[in-house]
């Protein structure tokens, strides 16, 4: 017999922002390498 996994909303939402945030980071950090040259800009 196979149960039904119910998943809370909260969860959800809460990947969902986390993913969007990743997103974000990886485009900013992209965007930081593109002008700058460093992938950190600031250090070394």
């Amino acid at each position: 017999m196979s149960k039904l996994k119910t998943i809370e909303k909260e969860k959800v939402v809460a990947e969902q922002l986390n993913g969007r945030f990743a997103m974000l980071g990886f485009i900013a950090a992209a965007g930081a390498y593109l002008t700058t040259g460093q992938i950190i800009p600031g250090i070394i």
